[in-house]
């Protein structure tokens, strides 16, 4: 099977369908708020973008939580979904589709696509016996288990030993299919020690999984035998396809993958790597279609370098987080602070010094100190200069000329990090090239015209700074470019699509000569260390 490209001018990406036992929590957030910055990233290339996040609804797990509160499962998925799509939006997150697999919608492809992979030989009634985990709704190889029969990943929960009749699907056919895959094309599993990770275990001999399960009522029936349920992988990964119809769409794979498959990216927490990444292209392989661009697993998230857990009493809640602190704070310090890809820490010291040091330091002051003096000396307005008049050895010129080229790599690769860290080399650049020009001493002196390359190589640097982290703070960059003159809202993701040129607004020297200013205003206030930011 070979990777297809979809249309260079589209993009389409994926977030997992988020399990709806409980309410979303910070790793949801995580994985979202990264998706959200490669979708702003993309439209301002230009791109047709299609963002999909969701929730996956069916399942024992689900069931039986339901149970536990006295709801049906219907109204326990609804409830929580709701918590989901009021977390998306207190994160400023833009999704283009919320996939349910409650959905009617969603049946019928689940249908159409089980029916193929059936004509095709791959799905065969057999026994099943292992060690099963209901919260990761996956059996376990003995060997995985924790002393006592405890779920690797679910510490706390122990597995149960089952005895049925399934459905399985014949992964073993796929396996040379698989490497051929792996070895063809080394980026379809990122980063490196995800791919390695796939690759040793599939070294390992690749066996047929099960489908379907048995006495749950909770879920689609097989179409051939009504007595089995299908199980999560043959349903929630088809979420992703039933999400690219257009509202009035007949609900069929024909349609589903006219325009959008394949998805160029999806992206996942490492516990659901193997699914993504061996049992979805084998499926999609069976069924006679192309394969993803791209799986992308990132790392777990602990605070204080301890695993969070309701157990152990430390685990974050994004919303009291962003109602405290505001999004874009949130957005900074994540994308910023953790290699995506690897695991990492929320400190709360280290995310209120890392914020103001970056945000309100670095950025909002030299925003605020430059447009001041541009009211002093200019009336307010950008200083008659054009980018091409400074000189190419000039300190901030110089290294804005190829910020674009290299946030761009940076952000195509999902090293957010390096994003943050490639701007604010230009913002601090800023602040030191403000206090060794000292355009006061030269505006004193009578150098009006020294005066004004200074200010307008700090006023363009931190346009385009304010340009290339739009992804990330939104917010923030929305209020310096409304601050330099524009009218332009950042979160307004229309006009981004329709009215922007990348090539325009990130090449460094953009910024229009005697354009008005606003008055200086704080962009980012700063954040105080105290108590109650998580629950």
């Amino acid at each position: 099977m070979k990777l297809t490209q979809t249309h260079l001018n589209t993009f389409a990406l994926t977030t997992p369908l988020y399990y709806v036992n409980d309410v979303p929590h910070i790793g949801s957030a995580y994985t979202t708020m990264a998706a959200d910055a490669i979708a702003r990233f993309q439209r301002l290339q230009g791109k047709s973008v299609l963002l999909i996040t969701g929730t996956d609804e069916h399942g024992q797990k689900i069931q039986r939580t339901a149970e536990e509160f006295g709801r049906s499962p219907q109204a326990h998925c609804d409830q929580i979904v709701s918590s989901f799509a009021s977390l998306w939006q207190h994160l400023n997150i833009h999704y283009d589709r919320f996939s349910r697999t409650t959905a009617s919608r969603h049946e019928a492809i689940v249908k159409e696509f089980f029916q193929r992979v059936w004509d095709q030989g791959d799905i065969y009634l057999s026994q099943q016996q292992g060690w099963y985990c209901v919260a990761c709704e996956e059996y376990k190889e003995e060997r995985e288990l924790e002393g006592g029969k405890y779920c690797p990943i679910h510490v706390n929960k122990v597995v149960e030993w089952r005895d049925e009749q399934n459905y399985f699907f014949r992964l073993s056919k796929y396996q040379k299919q698989l490497e051929t895959l792996y070895q063809d094309h080394p980026d379809f599993i990122q980063p490196e020690s995800r791919r390695n990770e796939v690759i040793n275990f599939v070294k390992q001999g690749l066996q047929d999984f099960s489908i379907s399960r048995v006495n749950i009522d909770w879920g689609f029936p097989i179409p051939c035998d009504p007595s089995h349920t299908i199980y999560v992988w043959f349903d929630a990964l088809l979420g992703y396809v039933t999400a690219l119809l257009d509202p009035e769409e007949e609900p069929t794979l024909e349609n589903a993958l006219s325009k959008w498959w394949p998805i160029n990216l999806h992206l996942i927490g490492k516990d659901i790597l193997r699914f993504h990444a061996i049992y979805w292209p084998a499926m999609l392989m069976s069924a006679g279609l192309p394969l993803p661009g791209r799986i992308f697993g990132h790392g777990f998230l602990t605070k204080d370098g301890k695993k969070m857990g309701k157990s152990l009493g430390n685990t974050l809640d994004p919303i009291a987080l962003v109602n405290q602190y505001g999004a874009d704070a949130i957005r900074f310090y994540f994308l910023k602070e953790i290699e995506f890809g690897q695991d990492g820490d929320y400190n709360q010291t280290r995310f209120i010094n890392t914020v103001n040091a970056n945000l309100a330091n670095d950025l909002g002051n030299l925003l605020n100190r430059t447009l001041k003096m541009a009211h002093k000396y200019f009336n307010g307005c950008v200083p008659n200069v054009k980018g091409e008049e400074i000189p190419p050895e000039d300190a901030l010129k110089f290294l804005g000329v190829t910020l674009a080229d290299t946030v761009t790599q940076a952000y195509d690769s999902l090293a957010f990090s390096e994003v943050c860290t490639a701007i604010f080399t230009l913002i601090q650049a800023g602040n030191k090239y403000i206090d060794e020009k000292a355009p006061w001493s030269l505006y004193k002196q009578g150098k009006q015209q020294e005066v004004s390359q200074v200010l307008y190589s700090v006023l363009e640097s931190v346009r385009l700074a304010a340009y290339l982290l739009s992804p990330i703070i939104p917010n923030i960059s929305t209020r310096i470019y409304q601050q330099l003159g524009y009218t332009l809202d950042f979160n307004d993701q229309t006009i981004l699509a329709t009215a922007l040129s990348f090539d325009l607004h990130a090449v460094w020297g953009a910024l229009p000569a005697n354009q008005p200013l606003a008055e200086a205003q704080p962009v980012f206030k700063r954040l105080e260390d105290t108590e109650g930011a998580s629950s």
